[in-house]
């Protein structure tokens, strides 16, 4: 029911768009494991669907390729029958599977939308299975003929959806007619959707529910009415069982084949907040520099769990690679550096040095997932912007924890600082700025106008060295709704 779904505005106009076309529409939906993808559709189209099928997971049949083919071939011939089809048997290929698609939907209403889903597309794609050649023909020599026809394909494996779909070379090559990708939770999301399940929740602890699910919905769904937010933190990540104890093992399973290699290099770039040059990335692992590290980096980074920027003022040689999933770096902080065995670890450190040096390099991340709001905050919204961190090649500790570089001649050189109250300037931390921008500016041959603007949860205390700083920004900004 459309009423369930939180947010996506946006994706609701454009499904509604699709729906009411009259050419056939092919659209590919995907995303990061858990995002809501399959919700989403499911639940704005209820009853709409002429079909609708969901791919067998493939993981607990890896080392059966032939048995693994045989069933999706067989469910899939199932899912056609309870739409109707008098088709008997187990399709022989994917080429008779589909064949038999198309006479299923030949026999409905032609004056009818006929919405088709297949859920997790990339599972069908099994070795030496033809899967990608049969759908290719069933849209180029059928479904893009339908105008009556929206296909949409959905699946979370977003390196094979970039390959096969968006950027293939072949029969396939610029069919799709929209690309949707579901992206998580903004803050104020998070927000309406705890509003909706009835947990009370403050900012503050929102804002520390976001450092670690990184706005994943089914995440969040494992949040617990009448638990505190440490009790719920347990109850999912350490205690006995938890729900999501395995989860990062599974997120990049269900993203790549050789998830293995995948994880050495998010492993690495969790260890370096700033990131790391793809130099540095291949002396860290031992790796070639060539097209396998190239591979690795490009997936990651379609896959939304890294970026790649330039350094301000920086060459080529200087673009870094970061991470930037929250719930991978929260895993590799907690679950794989600092492993315990307490089941009420989060409880028993919540006011710890340890979790409060966690907090200060998380909220810097959530800042740039939020970088639209901040820019709404500035009141620059409608003004380009580059946005990236630096630090001074001569001086490590001289670090910017963003730049928002602007196209009207203004450059915020910001500083990041999670609090548990006010925050206050004191005369020690008013030198320390001051210094860093003195850096930044020498280091860069500055022509813009420098503003000073520190990001804090609660504000800044007005004291004799709050002037200096051009302007204050709250996590409260970081939940405003911004439609872009």
């Amino acid at each position: 029911m459309k009423e369930l779904i939180i947010g996506r505005f946006r994706e609701q106009n454009k499904l509604q768009d699709l729906y009411e076309s009259k050419y056939a529409e092919f659209l590919v939906v995907y995303g990061r494991r858990r995002t809501g993808k399959t919700f989403l559709v499911r639940e704005y189209f209820e009853d709409k669907f002429s079909f609708y099928h969901t791919a067998l997971s493939p993981y607990e049949m890896l080392d059966n390729t032939e048995l693994l083919l045989e069933q999706q071939l067989k469910k899939f011939g199932d899912t056609l029958r309870s739409y109707g089809s008098l088709c008997s048997g187990t399709p022989r290929d994917w080429f008779e599977a589909f064949d038999w698609l198309r006479d299923l939907l030949s026999k409905k209403s032609q004056k009818k939308r006929l919405v088709v889903f297949i859920d997790e597309l990339p599972w069908l794609d099994t070795p030496r299975s033809n899967f990608i050649t049969a759908f290719e023909h069933f849209w180029n020599s059928w479904g893009a003929g339908r105008h009556n026809l929206f296909l949409i394909v959905c699946g979370s494996a977003t390196s094979w959806i970039s390959k096969k779909l968006l950027n293939n070379t072949g029969g396939l090559y610029g069919r799709s007619t929209y690309e949707m990708q579901i992206v998580p939770f903004s803050l104020r999301e998070c927000e309406l959707f705890y509003k909706k399940r009835g947990l009370v929740l403050d900012r503050y602890d929102q804002l520390q529910a976001y450092m670690i699910t990184g706005g994943i919905p089914y995440y969040l769904s494992y949040f617990e009415k009448g638990r505190s937010f440490p009790q719920n933190i347990d109850a999912m990540f350490f205690s006995t069982n938890g729900k999501l104890t395995n989860e990062f093992e599974r997120l990049y399973s269900s993203l790549f084949v050789d998830s293995q290699r995948y994880v050495s290099v998010v492993r690495a770039l969790s260890k370096r907040r700033d990131g790391l040059t793809r130099k540095e990335i291949s002396e860290n692992l031992g790796l070639s520099s060539g097209g396998g590290l190239t591979e690795i980096l490009h997936t990651l980074e379609v896959s939304n769990l890294i970026v790649s920027y330039p350094i301000y003022k920086g060459s080529q040689r200087d673009v870094r690679y970061k991470l930037v999933d929250l719930f991978s770096l929260f895993y590799m902080y907690f679950m794989e550096s600092h492993k315990t065995n307490s089941q009420n670890f989060w409880s028993e450190n919540y006011k710890s040095p340890q979790l409060n040096a966690w907090r200060g390099f998380a909220f810097e991340e959530v800042c740039y997932v939020h970088q639209n709001q901040l820019k709404q905050a500035l009141g620059i919204g409608g003004v380009h912007t580059e946005i990236m961190p630096w630090r001074s090649k001569d001086d490590e500790c001289v670090q910017i924890d963003m730049v928002i570089d602007r196209d009207d001649r203004v450059i915020n050189v910001c500083e990041i600082k999670f609090s548990q109250d006010v925050f206050t300037i004191t005369k020690e931390y008013d030198a320390k700025l001051r210094h860093k921008l003195q850096v930044f500016i020498d280091k860069t041959k500055l022509k813009k106008n420098p503003h000073l603007t520190l990001i804090t949860t609660f504000g800044l205390h007005d004291n004799e060295y709050s002037g200096h700083v051009q302007k204050s920004l709250t996590m409260d900004d970081l939940f405003r709704e911004v439609f872009v």
